[in-house]
């Protein structure tokens, strides 16, 4: 697979766990202290695999550099989200509200720079 195919792959993947991301978000502000557990699964497997497929084009058939900056940017909204998983969602506590907010602007960010790339290189 070429380097457009797979970031034009992961966007669409990424994409869908925004959705997931987001509506975990309005539970989180609404009061609730945390979202349901399967949709924090299905949001951090839809987020998994688009960043598995971007690693896997970095490395193999090599990405543009602002490509490689967005990369950076999602790695660390997963860390985030990670953390986020273990230290509070496994544990039934509730998500920290800067958390949650520093978690989806570093994947908006990222997501952002990705979707400027796939579109200077050819469109979606």
């Amino acid at each position: 697979m070429d380097a457009h195919t797979s970031m034009l792959a992961a966007l669409v993947l990424f994409g869908a766990a925004a959705l997931g991301g987001l509506l975990m978000a309005v539970i989180r502000f609404s009061g609730k202290p945390l979202p349901p557990s399967w949709l924090a699964l299905l949001h951090g497997l839809g987020a998994g695999a688009g960043l598995t497929l971007l690693i896997y084009a970095a490395a193999t058939v090599g990405i543009p550099r602002q490509a490689q900056l967005a990369l950076g940017l999602l790695v660390t909204a997963a860390a985030g989200g990670l953390a986020m998983n273990l230290l509070f969602h496994q544990k039934a506590q509730p998500l920290p509200k800067p958390m949650v907010i520093g978690h989806g602007l570093l994947a908006v960010a990222g997501f952002a720079l990705l979707l400027l790339v796939v579109l200077a290189e050819g469109g979606l």
